[in-house]
C-alpha cells in the first residue's frame, strides 16, 4: 500500500515550486490533495496534472495570511474528503527588498510576517482541532536553515522562520498526547524558479554557494518533497518536534 494512502493533505503555496513537486508526490503515494494557493487557474492546473496521473485532488484558492480564507480551506477540505489528515504550511514569499532592520521597509516587513508567519498560525489554528477530533495528524511546516542560522542583511527572511521554528515546537509539546505531530523542514539552498529567477536577474551568485555548500551542489524540491512524504506518512508516528535541516550539510560545519 502506498505510503499516503486516502490521508487528505492540505499543501499551502501548492500552484509553484515546492508545492507544486509535492503535490504530485503527496499523491503518487495515495494521497488524496487541496492544493491551495492565490491562484486559481495555476493550482487548477496542478489539480489536472494530478489527476491525469490518476490521483484524486482539489483545488482551492486561499490566502494563507486572511483568516477568512485559511478558515474556508479546512472547511472545503473537510467538505470534501471527510477529514484533514496532513496540513503542508509550504506557502512563503521573500522580498527583493529583504535588507538589515534599519533598511526594510515597515510595509515589506508586514506583509512577509503576514504570509510567512501568520499564515502558518492560521492553518495550524484551523486545521489542528480537526485533526483532534480525529484523534490523528500531522502538520509540515516549512521553515529555513536561515531561521537557527542567521545571515546577516536578511532580517525579513530570517525572522519569520525563526518564528515557525518556535510555532512548530509549541504544537508539537501542546498536541502530542492527543496523537497530533508537528515538525519542520529547514532547507538549506535549493534550485527552484525562485532561486533561477534570482540568479538570471544577477541577485544571487550561484558559484560562491556551490562553493559553500558541502555537497557541491544545491538541494532540489523533490528532496524536501520526499521528506515530508516521510513526515506526513505513519513511517514517522514517533517523530515530533522535529526541525530537519536538508542543506548538504552547510549548517554541520563551522561558518569559515
Amino acid at each position: 500500500m502506498a505510503r499516503l494512502q486516502d490521508k487528505v493533505t492540505i499543501i499551502t503555496g501548492g500552484a509553484s515550486g515546492m508545492g507544486r513537486v509535492a503535490a504530485r508526490m503527496f499523491a503518487a503515494e495515495g494521497a488524496k490533495v487541496v492544493v491551495a494557493d492565490v491562484t486559481e487557474q495555476a493550482a487548477q492546473s496542478v489539480v489536472d496534472d494530478v489527476k491525469a496521473a490518476g490521483g484524486e485532488a482539489i483545488a482551492v484558492v486561499a490566502d494563507v495570511s486572511k483568516e477568512a480564507d485559511a478558515k474556508r480551506m479546512v472547511d472545503e477540505t473537510v467538505a470534501a474528503f471527510g477529514r484533514v489528515d496532513v496540513l503542508y504550511n509550504n506557502a512563503g514569499i521573500m522580498p527583493e527588498a529583504d535588507h538589515s532592520v534599519i533598511d526594510t521597509s515597515v510595509d515589506d516587513w508586514d506583509r512577509v510576517m503576514a504570509v510567512n508567519v501568520r499564515g502558518v498560525f492560521l492553518g495550524c489554528k484551523y486545521a489542528i482541532p480537526k485533526m483532534l477530533e480525529q484523534g490523528s495528524g500531522s502538520v509540515i511546516n516549512i521553515s529555513s536553515i536561515r531561521g537557527y542560522s542567521p545571515n546577516p542583511g536578511r532580517m525579513t527572511y530570517c525572522a519569520p522562520k525563526a518564528a515557525v521554528i518556535m510555532m512548530t515546537k509549541i504544537a508539537a509539546g501542546e498536541w502530542a498526547q492527543f496523537g497530533v505531530r508537528a515538525n519542520a523542514i529547514a532547507p538549506g539552498v535549493l534550485r527552484t524558479p525562485m532561486w533561477d529567477a534570482d540568479v538570471e536577474r544577477g541577485a544571487i551568485d550561484e558559484e560562491f554557494y556551490l562553493d559553500m555548500v558541502p555537497a557541491k551542489r544545491l538541494g532540489m524540491p523533490a528532496e524536501v518533497g520526499a521528506l515530508a512524504v516521510y513526515l506526513g506518512s505513519d513511517d514517522a508516528s514517533y517523530v515530533n518536534g522535529s526541525i530537519i535541516p536538508i542543506d548538504g550539510a552547510l549548517t554541520a560545519i563551522p561558518a569559515g
